[in-house]
């Protein structure tokens, strides 16, 4: 019968199942007045509902359109988006920066137009999916570097005379911890290789004003050094920019796929980026406040006597004893009022299922309170 082409998906479905690793989408979705309190999202500096930037997104979409219309290189390049990218560049002390429509796809972009058959590419263990694709893609040699490991990145450098680079997260997705990058990047340097960091949790949280952990690390133009970012998190958005030296840019124009042939970031998302962009640098309070708030969840939960990570940015995580647990644990808090996310296998590389809290700068007091009390009384036995 011809629908048993796909008979495969079936064993598949039940093999997950069985795992308890099955995934679904929210049973209701979001409303727009939801009552729950969120720290599941990552609207780290609290601007995606602000009515300046909100305002800033209609705004744009009424003067250039609901679209880009097409490609950065045909009709999807605005005055918005230029505006945008200088406006990134100036924030993180780059050379020049380039928009795409999202942050996955300038991961990929970063990685598959800057290597190649004949690269080495040394991917931190803990890596993005989409760092992780941009690696298999590029069809380059990875050699899959220890977490947090500039040491054994010195030694896979020092063995290889090819080009190399290297890839890693400035802060990591699913623990919150920030890579060493001032020591990676003296590796790189005595090793003669690139470096792109993926500051897509750093943006806007850490470094001076919300530079981003580049910055803060004092690598801030450094002419071997790129960074990607993402618009959708501290700059209450949607979208990716890859900033860098200015011949790293122009080469990701001419050869860089998801940006040639895909069409450029709406109006709106750029607006909304530009006014967030205008908020930080007039409330740099922001992101000292977002960290403050996440030492406090993680000490308030440790308190508790749960096992929380100590964040070095925004992202707090907290250990389940299996898969099934943790699913059944932000269950609970969301039927209590607090969303929190959920990370298991294989979505978390060490294959420890984890509650993962994001930190916000415009929590109160009583909503951290609320959601480490709920967090808390919800705990599963480990």
């Amino acid at each position: 019968m011809p629908e048993a082409a796909f008979d495969w998906l079936d064993q598949h479905a039940e093999q997950r199942h069985r795992a308890g690793l099955t995934r679904t989408l929210r049973a209701r979705p979001r409303p727009q007045d939801d009552s729950v309190l969120d720290l599941a999202g990552n609207d780290y500096l609290g601007l995606t509902r602000d009515p300046r930037v909100t305002q800033a997104a209609a705004d744009a979409a009424l003067r250039w359109g609901s679209g880009a219309t097409g490609s950065r290189l045909v009709s999807g390049t605005t005055a918005l988006h230029t505006e945008l990218e200088t406006e990134l560049a100036a924030l993180c002390g780059a050379e020049a920066a380039l928009v795409f429509s999202s942050g996955y796809t300038a991961n990929l972009a970063a990685v598959t137009a800057l290597t190649g058959p004949e690269t080495l590419i040394a991917s931190d263990a803990n890596n993005h999916a989409s760092l992780i694709d941009g690696c298999r893609l590029s069809k380059a040699h990875t050699a899959i570097v220890p977490h947090a490991a500039p040491e054994v990145l010195s030694t896979l450098l020092a063995e290889h005379r090819e080009r190399a680079i290297a890839v890693t997260e400035s802060v990591f997705s699913v623990d919150g911890d920030a890579a060493p990058l001032a020591e990676i990047a003296a590796v790189c340097r005595d090793g003669g290789a690139g470096l792109v960091v993926d500051d897509a949790h750093g943006l806007g949280v850490l470094g001076d004003g919300g530079s981003g952990a580049v910055a803060a690390a004092g690598l801030a133009g450094a002419p071997d050094v790129v960074i990607t970012v993402t618009l959708s998190k501290a700059l209450g958005s949607q979208g990716g920019a890859v900033l860098g030296p200015a011949r790293v840019i122009q080469h990701l124009v001419e050869n860089a796929r998801t940006f040639i042939f895909d069409t450029g970031l709406a109006p709106a998302s750029v607006g909304a980026a530009l006014a967030a962009l205008q908020i930080l640098r007039g409330e740099p309070q922001r992101p000292a406040r977002v960290r403050n708030v996440a030492h406090a969840l993680a000490h308030q939960l440790a308190q508790a006597g749960l096992r929380a990570t100590t964040p070095d940015a925004a992202v707090v995580s907290v250990r389940a004893p299996s898969p099934e647990s943790a699913v059944r644990w932000a269950a609970q808090c969301h039927a209590d009022g607090v969303a929190v996310g959920c990370f298991r296998p294989p979505s978390v590389p060490d294959g420890i299922s984890r509650l993962r809290l994001t930190a916000r700068a415009d929590l109160t007091e009583g909503q951290m309170e609320t959601a480490v009390r709920v967090i808390a009384e919800n705990a599963p036995a480990s």
